[in-house]
């Protein structure tokens, strides 16, 4: 999904890298991953890395990544049109199914026609498989689906399994399968390694679960500081949710939760569709080599109990989290502020870009 953002295609970006160099250490590596996985790698610029850079003595700061995703979109089942309008502009949708496979083949399912290479999963199983849709067909003739659907329509989509499946790795989808358009991602923002020099952020596992008060809003804070003479572009948050409006402050010279009722409102932003944004700034702030500075957000999402992305600790998960290098806090009013690491066990994902002073 993300090599066809960049068409004509420019590099063939590594797979394996996106497993060793993602901020999840676990026991098993083999076992797979949802979207949030390969968003975490991607937008804490550890990757992409073409194949030709890889190399298995290297970490993940030891590489070039060559390009930084600061924008992706996030779609679900009932969201038909607007996958069709991401497919369009922005290439690719990554998107989840359920493959009902023996012996990983779906030639042996009974949802799957091999003589039209078309596909529609209809039972209550959840997701267990990742494809891209890559086009669609407001015609493709009901009658094709190995089950009984009720209209004509199909997603075209890519799958992994090599050319020998569908017609050279591609197939249709119908409208109607149970789970396709769920947990779908479409990459709508990507930039050169060099539109920003510099990543503040503590949340590398990405986002986990989110944290609130029981209403649609709440503010959160993360606490940084300035490695150099930097000019603060841009804050970096997830939309957990459609229609989110978000407000950015800056705290300059920040020194205790006191000091976060002295914000500077310096940007504002709303999302019709849910995903994790890049939100610049108004006006670049000039950041003194050293300084303490709070980026705070104000975020509403209708019908949300709980609008502020996390990355946090699973008790009975393998995967470790580091949670000591981010200072975050979260508050219902704004005056009132609790630590995200003590409340939670986890860490605030909202990032910070910088460029250098004189860029």
């Amino acid at each position: 999904a993300l090599e066809s953002d960049v068409l004509p295609r420019e590099a063939d970006y590594d797979v394996d890298a996106m497993i060793r160099f993602n901020g999840e250490v676990s026991s098993n590596n083999n076992a797979g991953g949802a979207f949030t996985n390969a968003l975490a790698y991607l937008l804490s610029w550890n990757g992409p890395i073409n194949k030709s850079s890889s190399n298995i003595e290297l970490s993940g700061n030891d590489v070039d990544e060559v390009k930084h995703v600061q924008e992706a979109r996030f779609y679900t089942h009932n969201d038909r049109n607007d996958i069709k309008w991401a497919v369009y502009k922005y290439g690719g949708v990554s998107t989840s199914i359920y493959a009902n496979v023996a012996n990983s083949n779906l030639n042996s399912s009974n949802y799957y026609n091999m003589e039209t290479n078309a596909y529609c999963y209809n039972g209550a199983n959840g997701p267990n498989h990742e494809i891209t849709i890559i086009g669609w067909d407001d015609n493709y003739d009901a009658s094709n689906f190995g089950v009984e659907v009720p209209a004509n329509g199909a997603f075209i989509c890519q799958n992994s399994w090599g050319k020998s499946f569908g017609e050279s790795g591609v197939f249709y989808v119908s409208y109607y399968d149970t789970n396709i358009g769920s947990q779908a991602v479409s990459y709508s923002r990507i930039t050169s390694p060099n539109y920003y020099d510099n990543i503040y952020q503590c949340d590398l596992c990405g986002w986990k679960g989110q944290l609130g008060y029981g209403q649609s809003n709440a503010l959160a804070a993360n606490i940084y500081t300035a490695k150099a003479g930097e000019k603060l572009c841009a804050v970096g948050l997830y939309a957990i949710d459609k229609n989110a409006t978000v407000d950015v402050y800056l705290v300059r010279n920040y020194s205790d939760t006191d000091s976060l009722k002295e914000r500077e409102k310096v940007a504002s932003r709303t999302f019709d569709t849910a995903g994790y944004y890049t939100i610049e700034l108004d006006h670049p702030v000039e950041l003194q080599s050293g300084e303490q500075f709070a980026v705070v957000i104000d975020i509403r999402i209708p019908g949300a109990i709980r609008p502020v992305a996390i990355e946090y600790k699973v008790s009975d998960s393998d995967v470790s989290v580091e949670v000591d290098d981010g200072k975050g806090y979260i508050s219902r009013d704004g005056m009132n502020w609790e630590s995200v690491e003590e409340k939670a066990n986890g860490n605030l994902c909202l990032k910070a870009y910088t460029k250098n002073v004189g860029v």
